[in-house]
């Protein structure tokens, strides 16, 4: 419940930190802005305060053209009822919504009942799956008619309406306005749009953002081929079902956003797309929830001075980032990318992009599982961790095993942990980057406990307690300062 008194003094101090935290509807006007909105702060009677855009909506609030709510960064999921929400939100990017007949199959999908998925999703987001799923639609294609020149019967397909018509029509009845108005007053405002090849979207984040060391760690681990990471831009090469193309990243810091680069050959996939982009780069982390509880901890507390905004870096395809892990146990991060490259050149297929250094396509798990034992070792990865892979590869495929941030962690965890080759280290390393799970900490990493002072696990594990439930982050402090003690 949000407390209006204090939501009206956030929306008054326009401090960034709340924004995405909450909404705030204009019953004068009728519009629902961010709290960092730029226009004159309403009267306090004049304002309801919501716990997300699709509540906003749903009580009949348009978004203001000026702050965009559609940009606002979201909760980073730490409770269960949240990490469930967001769950769903990111099965209805991925398309599995679309391909189930009912609410209850959604449901089993979670292990839930129908009521149990309802309840949580209500409580969470103040609405139904349905309008959930319509909002969400609704907001990217208002993002993609504000942002890029494509044209309107290629934004409703992209956003996820099966047509036109369908498009239009709850664009009219959502907004008041038909789609064409939007775009209208774009072109009235910026001139004439031309076409090209690829567009551009904005990603917002909560501010600070370390996005030199974001780069750095990415840079380290590059996939030769697939991906290709510079001082300023992270670059690669992507394959979402039937459809392939390139995006490249860069930072806007005075607009405390992401810039998207993305060719139009990935637009029927962009929501699953923009979804795995925010994933890869933890643009929906709490920096200062974060530094406020770690700071807490002398041993860290250095580290989050020096280093505000570091984020921890997810994984765009959790079936790639486990074969680097495996490919990385017990070698050096550069030994690892370079048979993680020669691996991806070997049975990734080629792709033509007019970006240095994209060549290749990532290895999809079918491919992989089609190899033998002696295939893989051939590219000078032993023999136990080539039957790691293919193990890996099988269970990928078949879909039994499932790395992205809609799996419940536990059970991902304990599934990766039957595999041969895969310990507790890799299964929490991969928690860390492909679950996307604030808390994991691989207690056996080396670094980590040379860094802690030489540690045992057991006594590594013990002294994690205290940075609970913000692990992972205290992992990446821990790896980027080098010796606290």
């Amino acid at each position: 419940m949000i407390d209006p008194t204090s939501a009206y003094r956030a929306l008054t101090s326009r401090d960034a930190r709340f924004d995405g935290v909450f909404y705030v509807g204009v019953t004068s006007t009728g519009i629902y802005c961010r709290p960092i909105c730029p226009v004159k702060a309403p009267r306090a009677e004049n304002c309801l305060f919501f716990d997300s855009a699709e509540a906003a909506e749903k009580a009949s609030f348009r978004p203001c053209l000026r702050c965009r709510p559609e940009l606002a960064p979201g909760h980073a999921p730490v409770d269960s009822g949240q990490r469930i929400a967001e769950r769903l939100m990111q099965r209805i990017d991925e398309g599995l919504i679309e391909q189930v007949d009912s609410l209850e199959e959604i449901a089993a999908c979670f292990h839930l009942s129908l009521r149990q998925l309802r309840r949580i999703v209500q409580k969470e987001l103040g609405v139904s799956p349905q309008e959930l799923r319509q909002t969400r639609r609704l907001l990217l294609a208002k993002q993609l008619l504000s942002e890029t020149h494509l044209p309107v019967t290629q934004i409703a397909f992209a956003s996820g309406f099966s047509s036109l018509r369908r498009f239009n029509a709850a664009f009219s009845s959502q907004y008041r306005m038909p789609p064409t108005h939007l775009r209208k007053h774009r072109e009235a405002r910026e001139g004439h749009l031309n076409g090209g090849d690829t567009s551009m979207l904005q990603l917002s984040y909560r501010a600070p953002y370390d996005w030199e060391a974001m780069l750095a760690f990415l840079r380290r681990r590059a996939l030769m081929g697939v991906e290709s990471v510079d001082d300023s831009s992270y670059a690669r090469t992507v394959r979402l079902g039937q459809h392939n193309g390139w995006i490249r990243v860069t930072q806007q810091v005075e607009k405390k956003a992401l810039q998207v680069e993305f060719t139009h050959s990935l637009n029927p996939v962009l929501p699953v797309l923009l979804r795995r982009l925010r994933n890869l780069f933890d643009l929906s982390a709490r920096p200062d929830l974060i530094a406020e509880h770690l700071s807490q901890d002398a041993l860290l507390r250095p580290s989050v001075l020096a280093n505000p905004g570091l984020r921890v870096p997810g994984a765009f395809d959790g079936f790639e980032m486990a074969m680097r892990a495996i490919l990385g146990q017990q070698i050096t991060v550069k030994a690892a990318a370079t048979l993680g490259g020669r691996f991806a050149t070997a049975l990734g297929e080629e792709i033509e992009t007019p970006v240095a250094g994209l060549t290749h396509l990532s290895p999809l798990p079918a491919r992989v599982a089609q190899c033998t034992v002696d295939e893989i070792a051939s590219l000078g990865i032993v023999s136990a961790r080539s039957r790691c892979i293919l193990a890996l590869a099988e269970h990928c495929s078949q879909g039994k095993l499932q790395l992205d941030a809609a799996s419940h962690t536990e059970q991902t965890i304990t599934q990766l942990l039957t595999l041969p080759g895969i310990g507790e280290w890799t299964a929490q390393y991969l928690a860390m980057r492909a679950l996307r799970w604030p808390d994991a900490f691989p207690a056996g990493d080396i670094v980590v406990r040379n860094n802690l002072g030489g540690l045992s696990v057991k006594q590594a594990e013990a002294r994690s307690q205290a940075w609970r439930p913000w692990r992972s982050y205290a992992v990446m402090h821990i790896w980027h300062s080098g010796k606290l003690v």
